[in-house]
């Protein structure tokens, strides 16, 4: 059962408590995440893959470590957090819904577009909840930036050019912003190959000059309504500062490019503004944290855990975990599994017509409600 908790930003909140099954780099978010806000989530467990390695996580964090389910489940976790690789991911998730447990599972859920459909049909047989990491919508900028396009400042959003995020990710924040839920669409891509310079990875910085000719991948999504989304992507972006990230979302009163923000006003006429990012410690003797972005003077996202030092992923991940711990307590979907399956089975089309050279064109699955 949940611990008692204490009074945190936003009202009351009861400890969020969580297994998770995997040690990779993912899992490292959610127990920095953990570690940074203890007062609010509790990793109850780890399940590796042998003693040998058990003992060396507990030694290395301090958190129990185990080599079954079973053992992770005699501590009564909330729900188990999946990061296991895309081979096994389905059934992980399978059986942890035939023991009716709660379920938050990496993305993608499966490794093709038959697993996905298996998938769903397990989840309709079995039920549970089962929800998705999919954290990019939480990230400060995308939350604003999705504001932005649902207050109608913009006019109706009709397409969105975004060079920054790989594949699923790319496909979820696409479907927010532009409105386009389950719609199908034909999708049209090409991949070049262009140099750059390493200069850092996952594993930090590099001075050899060693040069590198990662994939560039361009993508046209067009919805069935005309909605069209401009996919742009290196995976160098993620990390090299000599590939930056920008963004175009357009509505029929204005547009947001970067973080910039052009529209019509009641007399239509053009007012433009800067998002505004306010970090605390900066230039300041006290630990840094992020706060808030604002355009016009107003508050367009918050950061709901403003005292912990937290990149902008890592406050999405945090954000992930407080809404399962909601979503186990009150039934409340954030992330439910289907909106991962069409995220997933949006890029393996992708991947398709990037590979293949040809336009494809989506159909209807079953998880499309």
């Amino acid at each position: 059962m949940p611990q008692e908790g204490i009074c945190l930003k936003g009202g009351y909140s009861v400890k969020t408590r969580f297994a998770i099954v995997g040690y990779g780099w993912r899992a490292q978010f959610y127990l920095r995440a953990a570690r940074m806000i203890p007062q609010e989530f509790e990793v109850t467990s780890i399940v590796t893959r042998s003693g040998e390695r058990a003992a060396q996580i507990r030694k290395e964090t301090g958190i129990p470590a185990v080599c079954s389910l079973e053992e992770a489940l005699g501590d009564q976790p909330d729900f188990v957090l999946l990061c296991v690789p895309r081979a096994v991911m389905k059934d992980w998730i399978v059986r942890l819904m035939e023991q009716k447990i709660p379920v938050l599972c990496e993305t993608p859920p499966g490794k093709d577009v038959d697993e996905l459909n298996e998938l769903w049909k397990e989840k309709v047989r079995l039920g549970g909840n089962v929800q998705v990491t999919e954290q990019y919508f939480l990230q400060p900028y995308y939350a604003a930036m999705i504001r932005l396009a649902r207050s109608g400042l913009l006019g109706d959003i009709s397409n969105m050019n975004m060079s920054a995020i790989h594949g699923y990710h790319a496909v979820s924040i696409f479907r927010k912003v532009l409105g386009v839920g389950f719609e199908n669409c034909e999708i049209l891509g090409r991949r070049f190959r262009f140099p750059v310079t390493e200069t850092r990875d996952r594993a930090g910085w590099h001075y050899g000059g060693r040069m590198l000719c990662p994939d560039r991948d361009r993508v046209d999504l067009v919805f069935e309504s005309g909605r069209t989304a401009f996919f742009d992507f290196s995976q160098e972006q993620y990390f090299s500062p000599i590939r930056s990230r920008t963004w175009n979302v357009q509505g029929s009163r204005g547009e947001i490019r970067d973080m910039d923000v052009y529209w019509l006003n009641e007399k239509n006429q053009v007012i433009r503004e800067h998002m505004r990012r306010e970090d605390d410690g900066v230039y300041n003797i006290d630990g840094w944290s992020h706060l808030w972005i604002t355009l016009s003077g107003e508050r367009i996202y918050e950061n709901p855990f403003p005292q912990a030092r937290l990149n902008d992923d890592e406050l999405a991940v945090a954000d992930v975990l407080r809404h399962m711990g909601r979503s186990v307590r009150e039934g409340v979907d954030f992330y439910p599994l289907r909106e991962g399956l069409q995220d997933a089975y949006l890029d393996f089309c992708m991947e398709e017509a990037l590979r293949t050279g040809n336009a494809v064109r989506t159909e209807a699955q079953s998880w499309v409600p």
